[in-house]
Order: structure tokens, then sequence, then C-alpha cells
């Protein structure tokens, strides 16, 4: 970093480089609304005073802003406002455990799943237990046990004379992070974590079902409910009827504490939409286990022995079939792309693994620990205490996180990391991911890769962003203890002011379209994804 400027950003550094806009406060006003500009020098607006004019913002009133924009080649500070104030940075922890997780594991680590035994073959009978055994894959499909199950079956199997025992060891049994909200309890961004778990689609939450709820055909039929992937390992209770066409949809999708009991209760209108919920399990060790059960009885696979959960694998098992997942490098697309929460704490406890051979929290956040203070992070002006930064309790300021996203540049892997950020603008959801709403019709679209964060207060947006002249630049905006809806608006304001600047010469600053959608990510707003 170069020396440091005070809070306006009018130091040395900011000196050296006057921005000049003679409408760039167009972009505030656009933003917050007539009277922006009032007391503003309409004729030549550097950057400090259109960034002060944002966090300005009614909306920030008795909030709390860190924030920080450096020169991404020469760590040059254009501004800050409190850059080491610590603030929850909600899913921007996600940078530094993705960054950590290349570092550690390797933009090549792949998550085994193997079927393995100690018993003996007779012919179709196989005379011993059956070991499923999983090593953190996130991205474990039905389709992939079923698979296993089919390779089984394909060797000549039939039975199986013994119990299935799924071996989730490689982590602790632990199954909830630090601080996490009890009232998230059945929330897919919220679930639990085992070493094997199973995801129901493409988007990759594991340790979740998809509970599709449909209307009857008429007033007073009971909705029709699906569940995805199709087990009984999770119990369907309807308490919801079907009422007329235009009527009012009240349905809501819960499971109870401490059960795999899911009830639909509320009203959905004849002939709509219905609602599509994705609600995570209690204890995914046992959903793994009970859908690969079902995938061994579908390819004529009888288990005669019950099923056991959380024992380790004999030493000296015979592999029988085995899956392996995607490569770290093209698994951080959904990780990153969607802010996927339950991917951010298998990899730190896969770290923890790597690391120290323990897959537990503290030992993966030591190794994140590590690779930040190889990376110029100074961690104890941090304090993290999960992977995802679900948890409250964890705080950054806008200062390391900018030093961390100029120190993963130099790094080998950077090039599959930085693909893996979300882009303003960009439609399709594994690229803008959520970032796709974004800063559309601003010099910002198709050209920010940042990673957003949102809790209920927190919201943050830190990256990267090229402004008129072609100069990169990297920024952290980390907002807090706000109480509007929303202050995504805000953010987008900073970066699009980035995107259209000039070091010396002045720019019209476009109109701002914000997408923000409250507190929670987009992402997080299934299935009506922003």
């Amino acid at each position: 970093m170069s020396r440091p400027v005070n809070d306006r950003g009018t130091g040395p550094a900011s000196r050296a480089r006057r921005w000049g806009w003679p409408v760039a406060l167009a972009l505030v006003a656009s933003v917050l609304g007539p009277g922006a500009q009032a007391g503003a020098d309409s004729d030549r607006s550097g950057l400090p005073e259109a960034v002060d004019a944002v966090l300005g913002d009614p909306r920030m009133e008795g909030g709390t802003a860190s924030v920080v924009v450096a020169d991404a080649a020469t760590g040059d500070v254009l501004y800050q406002h409190l850059p080491s104030t610590r603030l929850m940075p909600a899913s921007n922890t996600k940078l530094a455990t993705s960054a950590a997780a290349m570092d550690v594991l390797g933009p090549g680590h792949r998550f085994g799943t193997d079927v393995l035994t100690t018993g003996r073959r007779h012919g179709r009978v196989l005379d011993g237990d059956l070991y499923l055994r999983g090593t953190g894959d996130p991205t474990l499909l039905a389709e992939d046990l079923d698979g296993l199950a089919a390779r089984l079956a394909a060797s000549g199997v039939r039975r199986v004379e013994g119990r299935l025992v799924a071996d989730d060891t490689r982590f602790d049994d632990r199954r909830l992070g630090r601080s996490w909200a009890a009232d998230d309890e059945s929330a897919y961004y919220s679930a639990q974590i085992s070493a094997l778990s199973l995801a129901p689609d493409t988007d990759y939450d594991t340790g979740t079902v998809i509970v599709t709820v449909r209307p009857g055909a008429s007033a007073g039929d009971a909705p029709v409910v699906t569940v995805t992937p199709d087990t009984g390992y999770v119990d369907i209770e309807v308490d919801a009827r079907t009422v007329g066409a235009g009527g009012e949809d009240t349905l809501t999708v819960e499971r109870e504490h401490g059960t795999n009991t899911v009830v639909v209760s509320g009203a959905t209108p004849a002939g709509g939409s219905g609602t599509k919920e994705w609600i995570s399990v209690w204890e995914p060790t046992g959903y793994a286990a009970a859908v690969f059960r079902e995938a061994l009885a579908d390819h004529g696979i009888a288990v005669t022995g019950p099923t056991r959960l959380g024992r380790p694998t004999p030493a000296g098992a015979r592999r029988l079939a085995s899956h392996t997942s995607m490569p770290l490098k093209d698994l951080l697309v959904p990780f990153m792309k969607l802010s996927n929460n339950m991917h951010a704490e298998i990899l730190t406890k896969a770290m923890g693994y790597a690391a120290a051979r323990e897959g537990t929290w503290e030992a993966g956040l030591a190794a994140v620990g590590g690779y930040l203070e190889r990376a110029g992070v100074d961690r104890d002006r941090i304090r993290q205490v999960d992977g995802s930064g679900l948890s409250r309790m964890d705080a950054f300021p806008a200062d390391q996180l900018v030093r961390l996203l100029r120190a993963v540049r130099a790094e080998p892997w950077y090039a599959d990391w930085y693909r893996a950020l979300p882009v303003a603008c960009h439609p399709d959801r594994f690229t803008g991911g959520t970032l796709r709403s974004r800063m559309c019709g601003t010099p910002a679209a198709l050209n920010a890769r940042a990673k957003t964060g949102s809790l209920t207060g927190a919201s943050a947006l830190s990256g990267y962003v090229t402004d008129a002249d072609g100069r990169e630049l990297v920024f952290a905006v980390v907002l807090n203890n706000y109480l509007a809806s929303s202050v995504k608006a805000l953010e987008d304001a900073i970066v699009v002011t980035l995107a259209g600047s000039r070091e010396e010469a002045a720019v019209p600053a476009p109109a701002l379209r914000s997408g923000g959608h409250g507190d929670l990510e987009c992402a997080w707003r299934k299935p009506a994804l922003c």
C-alpha cells in the first residue's frame, strides 16, 4: 500500500490525481434524489466529494461505512473513509475463504466419494458392511449416487449381507457455524455441514431438498407436493388448501426443528404457480445415506442391515466404486457467483483437514488466516469465525479487503479466481451471479467484477472495476448499522462513479439503475432470483 491519505481521500496520492467531473454529481442525484448536488461545485467535483455525497445519503443515517478505493497496480489510495473500522462483511468474507482455498487446496483439488467394503464376495452376495465415504463434495448429486449404485450392480452384486455405513468422519460433527441465527435453521443458505451430503440440483445447495407445491385442480383440493430428490428421508405434512382463482397466496414451507418433517401450510390459488422452496435437512449424512440406499434398491441391490452414521471406514477396505467432483477452479463458479454459504464452510473444513488433518472450523480458519498473512493482510485487524460470512461475529475493515484484492492479482491461480467473481449486468446466472441485475446501462456494466454481501443491517461490495482511462481500480465498500431496507443503490453509485471516471478529463456520469433487492443476497431469494 502507498502511504495513507486522510478519510476524505484528499491527501498526497489523491492530489497527484485530481479527478474532474463537471457532472459527476448527476450520478449521485440519480441515486439519492433531487437536491443531492446542493452546495457542490457543479463545475469541478472530485472523487472524494462524489463518494462522500453517496455516503451522506439519508439511508446511511446512523450507520457506519468503511470504504477504500485504490489503484490496483500501484496501490495508490484514491479514496478512503474509516478504512480501518471493522464492520460485518457478510458474504465478502468469501473473498478470504475462496482465495485461501485456492492456495491451500490448489485449483485442481477434487473431492472424492467412495463405496468400499471389507467383506467378501460369494457370487452375487457381498458378505460384510458397505461403506459410503465422503470427503466433503459440495456438488454431489442424487444422480452421482445413482451412478455409484449402478457400478456396484454392474459388478454383479445383488445382495449385501451387512450394514450400510455412512462415513462422514473427514469432518467433525459440528453441523452449524458459530452464532448462526436459530430462525434460519430450515433455510437452505444455513444448511448443516457434513463431509457426506447431497445437493438437489446444479445450483449445488448441499444439504437441502427442493419442495415444490402446486395448487389442486379446484378450490378445496389439497395442493400437490413433490420433493427433489424423490426420497423418503423427508416427511411432508400438508396443512394447506387450494382457494379460488385470484385468491391470496399464503403458502409457507418450513421444516420443524430437529426433524425432517416439512410442513406446508397456507393457501394457494387454483391456476396459480404455487411455490418452490429449498429446505435444509436435519442430519445431511443420513440424507446422503438414504438416497444411496434407495439408489441401490432401484438397481436391484438389497442391503439387509440397518444404516449407521458417522463410523469410519476400516483401514484396508477395498474400493468398489468412486465419484470425483469438478476441480476447485470450476467449483468456485457456483460458489462465488451464487454466494453459496455451504461451499464456503465445506472448503473451510477441507482446508483444516489438508493443513492439520483436522476437518474443523478451528483448523480451517487457522489455514485461512495463514494464507491471509502470507498475502499481506493484517490478521490482528480482522475477525473471521466462519467461511461464509453468515455469522454476525465476522469483522473486516475495507483496507484489509483491498490488501487481499491487490495481493491475489499476483497469484498463479488468479485468472480462475477472478473468473468466479460476479459480473455487473451480465444476464447469465453463472456469469453475472449476484450482480446480474445491477449497474445496467452504466459504465460499470460488464466491467465491474465484485463479491456482494448481505445480512440484515449489513451490506458490502468489494472487487475490481476499470475506469474510463483503462486503469484498473480495486474497491471495498462495507456498510453497516443502517435501518433502510437496502443500501445497494449506494454501493452501485460508488462503483459506477469509479467506472466513469478519468484521471484528468471530465466525463459525463450516466444514470444509475439500481438492482438492490433488500437485505438478502439475490441468490438467497430462491426461486425468484433477481
